[in-house]
Formats: C-alpha cells, structure tokens, sequence
C-alpha cells in the first residue's frame, strides 16, 4: 500500500517518508511512529511537529489522528518534549 492511501497522511507526507527510505505502508508500520517522525525531523523535515507525529500514528493505528486515544497523546506529547 502507498503510504499517501494510509489515514492522515498525503503526497506531500508521502514523499518526506520516501526521502528517508520509508517506501511503502508497511515499511512505516514496521519503523513505527517515533522513529519514522525522528528520521524526517533531522533529516528533511526540521519543522516537523506534534501534528505529524498524531497523522504517523493515526496512520499506523489506521484510524484519524482524532481517534488516537487521550493517553497515546500524552506519550506523544512527552516525546516530542524530550526531541526538540
């Protein structure tokens, strides 16, 4: 599957992925959240923010960033906290 057909994620999302070898759908699931929004943080995407991270995960969990429960935004909070 593309990774620009998973939930919260398009072209543009897409092709930062791809920048960092993160190919397929699969790849980002198997990368995981943190990881894949590290990679595109410090190596294409400095600007990269909390709202990536909820549409990584989104898309991993295969549902809207909105549906992500209150407590896995929390962890996502405090990741991005200790990763600026």
């Amino acid at each position: 599957m593309k990774i620009q057909e998973m939930p919260n994620l398009g072209k543009v999302n897409e092709e930062k992925l791809n920048e960092v070898g993160i190919m397929t759908a699969e790849q980002l699931i198997s990368v995981g959240t943190e990881t894949a929004y590290l990679k595109t943080k410090h190596l294409v995407d400095d600007g990269a923010c909390l709202h990536f991270l909820y549409a990584l995960e989104g898309a991993i969990q295969n549902i809207p960033k909105k549906e992500i429960s209150s407590a896995r935004k929390a962890e996502l909070r405090a990741f991005i906290k200790e990763n600026k």
